[in-house]
């Protein structure tokens, strides 16, 4: 058994950690795999878990990874935190129960506040800032299947919205060479933008998707990710479209069903990942 002292730090954002922590992570996340050492790890703690109804895989792998080690789970649906209540009064109470909380909710400022009371770990599981957690994975499935995933060269197709921030965190936690496709209004500061696709996935070995906004298809209609445009990325590029992902939208059918998908084999590891993080955020 691991030894723990029931420290504790937060997942709010990819920038909360060093890269050398995130390293230190995906051991973990190895261990959890190869290894009995974080058998029981959570037996009588509790995680305290806002999501909404139509979360899947971020809840289903937090909630079967907080099983696997020995813990329980508590369910509330996130407008809960929306309340009359000052959140300080909230997680006053919550501190004498809870060993961790993973929250999903629009607000990140509000996951800041909750952190500042807290006597536990913060985990973030979106917010329309970012998708921390999801991000995370990506680098870990990526260090599984390429020779070196800081040097590959990375292209965000999509808004500025949470997953493309998230990327940003990413490309500044890990130092990876990230570039933007989309329509003129959309970009991301701070982040160099390529407005024609075709150009855009030049030298690219990592594509990375978000789903176009609906009201805005029409202006994202010439950056859909196709089997013709991975065609001009790197040889042994891949595709890696953050669910959920909608066929036809930012990506189409044929692209999907090709060998540049790395599909959902490539998001299984969100369950020892996932689980890797309140680990380390627990005893560091």
């Amino acid at each position: 058994m691991v030894e723990r002292g029931w420290r504790m730090k937060n997942t709010i954002r990819l920038t909360d950690y060093k890269k050398e922590e995130i390293f230190k992570i995906f051991k973990i996340a190895d261990e959890l795999q190869t290894t009995d050492k974080y058998k029981d790890f959570l037996k009588g703690k509790t995680a305290v878990m806002f999501f909404p109804n139509n979360s899947i895989r971020t809840r289903i792998s937090f909630e079967k990874g907080i099983n696997l080690l020995g813990g329980q789970t508590i369910l509330f649906p996130p407008e809960t935190l929306n309340k009359k209540e000052e959140i300080k009064d909230v997680v006053g109470y919550l501190n004498n129960w809870a060993d961790v909380a993973i929250i999903r909710h629009k607000n990140i400022e509000l996951l800041y506040e909750i952190s500042s009371y807290s006597k536990f770990p913060v985990v973030n599981a979106m917010t329309t800032a970012n998708h921390p957690c999801e991000i995370l994975t990506d680098l870990y499935s990526l260090s599984k299947i390429r020779e070196d995933f800081l040097k590959d060269n990375y292209l965000f197709v999509g808004e500025n919205a949470n997953i493309g921030l998230a990327w940003k965190e990413a490309s500044e936690l890990m130092g990876i060479k990230l570039t933007q496709s989309c329509p003129k209004g959309y970009e991301i500061k701070g982040i160099n933008v390529i407005y024609d696709l075709k150009e855009a996935i030049k030298n690219i070995d990592i594509v990375c998707t978000d789903p176009f906004p609906s009201s805005e298809k029409e202006n994202f209609k010439n950056h859909q990710i196709t089997k013709q445009i991975m065609e001009l990325a790197n040889e042994n590029a891949i595709l890696n479209p953050c669910p959920p992902f909608y066929r036809g939208n930012e990506v189409s059918e044929d692209v999907i069903d090709s060998e540049y998908f790395v599909g959902y084999e490539f998001k299984k590891h969100l369950l020892e990942v996932q689980q890797a993080i309140i680990i380390y955020n627990l005893t560091n």
